[in-house]
């Protein structure tokens, strides 16, 4: 079996592995545009989400480096993400999807 070297690794490949799937770039989004945010405010602001999947992919994201999260010690639990600056850097990116989409709308 051949490995595959890093060379070899397509980069739009890399990426959709760190945001690809049908929420993790709406998260993105939603925390672009309000900062920092609550998991409730922002399942809310994700509906239909699931907790289950909003969870999971919340972990992801954080995993890849891409969120923060921050849980204070209150009852209940408080928890919330925002975006580190390796995810401040796909701004440009959702701005462009959002002009993009915006644009084709109609």
């Amino acid at each position: 079996m051949e490995s595959i070297s890093i060379n070899d690794r397509c980069p739009v490949e890399f990426a959709v592995s760190l945001i690809g799937g049908k929420w993790k770039l709406l998260i993105l989004y939603r925390l672009m545009t309000h900062s920092t945010i609550r998991f409730n405010e922002l399942q809310k602001m994700l509906a239909p989400i699931t907790h289950r999947t909003l969870t999971r992919q919340l972990r992801e994201l954080e995993e890849s480096g891409l969120l923060n999260r921050v849980t204070y010690p209150v009852v209940p639990p408080k928890v919330e993400y925002s975006l580190s600056d390796k995810g401040k850097s796909l701004a440009t990116i959702l701005t462009h999807l959002e002009d993009w989409g915006l644009h084709h709308m109609n």
